[in-house]
């Protein structure tokens, strides 16, 4: 039986440590234009995952959102929107309508991504990797709703989640931001 914990123990550690070797930079994705984006390409920079909605009661943090990203980014923090049509149809747009909607709106100038599920049976392999221990290595945090923040390192790992009624400006998001990690 000793055995048995033992042998188990050791595939929970090394499973562990697989996940933790995957980072962001693994990922490729598709930019709200239709053209491949590479994750790879922000390795060095601290990145704010976001999934965004159109026509939410969180869709004001946009505001938010691009001043932070114009007082700290682009050279050392970006932030990345994904649009997602997953809670109550707050995204119904086509990604041409999406990019106009945040470009008059709120003159958006993060890199926004092609429109994707972030829960659920499709989930994109992305948002998987952000939401699930197993693969992150780190937390499980499932989205609540659109605007759920993932803090990702200066080497893409996975440090923390900000949720949907966080603002992008708390204190929270802030800290993590300009500390030094």
């Amino acid at each position: 039986m000793k055995k048995f914990f033992l042998l188990v123990s050791i595939l929970a550690m090394t499973l562990t440590t697989f996940a933790q070797e995957k980072t962001i930079y693994d990922f490729k994705v598709t930019d709200i234009d239709g053209k491949p984006f590479d994750m790879a390409s922000l390795k060095g920079k601290k990145v704010l995952i976001v999934n965004t909605a159109s026509k939410c009661g969180f869709t004001p943090q946009y505001k938010q959102l691009e001043a932070i990203y114009k007082k700290y980014g682009p050279d050392k923090f970006v932030i990345v929107g994904f649009p997602a049509n997953n809670f109550m149809h707050q995204e119904p747009g086509t990604n041409s309508q999406i990019k106009t909607f945040c470009t008059e709106n709120y003159d958006v100038t993060f890199p926004m991504m092609s429109k994707i599920s972030v829960k659920g049976d499709d989930i994109a392999p992305l948002y998987q990797w952000l939401t699930e221990k197993s693969q992150n290595g780190v937390m499980d945090a499932p989205i609540k709703w659109n605007f759920q923040k993932f803090m990702i390192d200066k080497t893409g790992h996975l440090v923390g989640v900000a949720w949907p009624q966080d603002k992008p400006d708390s204190k929270k998001i802030i800290s993590w931001i300009e500390s030094k990690n």
